[in-house]
Formats: C-alpha cells, sequence, structure tokens
C-alpha cells in the first residue's frame, strides 16, 4: 500500500488579490501612520530621536516598505506553508512585539518613545487583519 503526500497550492490568481488588498491596506496604514505622527507632532510631542528629527514622510516611507516585507513574507506562506493564515499571524505578531524593542530602547524622549510604538502598532492593526483573512486557513 503507498500513501500519496498532496499538498494544496496556493493559485497565482488568489496571491495576486492578496497582494493587491495588501497593497491598499498599505497605503491605508502608510497615511495612518503619518497623521499620527503629524498629530503628536502637532500636539507637542517630539519626533527627534538621538537628537535628529524623523520627518512625518518617514513614517509613511518605512511603513510602506515593511508592510511590503509583509506581502512577501505573506506571498511565500501562501506558496510553502500547510496553514499559511496561522503562520502569517503568529510570525506578524512576533515580529510587532520585536519592532517595538528599538522604541523602547531609544535614545528619545518618552512620549517620543510612546508615540513610535503607537505606530508600529497601528500599522499592524491594519495590515496583519487584511492580509491574513486574504490567506487559507
Amino acid at each position: 500500500m503507498t500513501t500519496t503526500v498532496t499538498r494544496s497550492v496556493a493559485p497565482a490568481a488568489s496571491i495576486r488579490r492578496m497582494l493587491g488588498h495588501g497593497l491598499l491596506a498599505a497605503l491605508g496604514a502608510s497615511v495612518a501612520t503619518s497623521a499620527i505622527a503629524a498629530a503628536g507632532h502637532a500636539a507637542g510631542i517630539s519626533l527627534d530621536v538621538a537628537g535628529a528629527p524623523i520627518p512625518v514622510t518617514g513614517f509613511a516611507t518605512l511603513t510602506a516598505i515593511f508592510s511590503v516585507a509583509g506581502l512577501v513574507l505573506a506571498a511565500g506562506l501562501a506558496r510553502f506553508a500547510r496553514r499559511p493564515r496561522v503562520a502569517f499571524v503568529r510570525t506578524t505578531v512576533v515580529l510587532t512585539a520585536l519592532s517595538l524593542v528599538p522604541d523602547v530602547l531609544a535614545d528619545a524622549a518618552s512620549g517620543t518613545k510612546v508615540l513610535l510604538m503607537v505606530t508600529h502598532l497601528v500599522a499592524a492593526a491594519i495590515v496583519i487583519p487584511v492580509v491574513a483573512r486574504r490567506l487559507a486557513a
């Protein structure tokens, strides 16, 4: 008796759809983090880390870059993981938690550190669910 192991592979169309929705979520997260940074700065929170100011546009740029990195991760998991949604959510939650460590350790005022952490959490709260919903359970 022989056993054949089959693996379901995500069709390219579903990966493209996930990437399309993910890019829209990345755009939304970029706008949201910039708005939070601008609002914080307007409220008097310094955007200086180690004596150098972070431009508001820098929040959008880095959010977009790391969101796209998450989409690449999601596409790889969709193709190769047995349970891509679970793997994606677990991985991105851990990575989000790890992204807070440099904020805590940054040479910055407490308000700045909190603002940085809030932007990380908001970006994750926007992008992760949108992408996860489009991955196979």
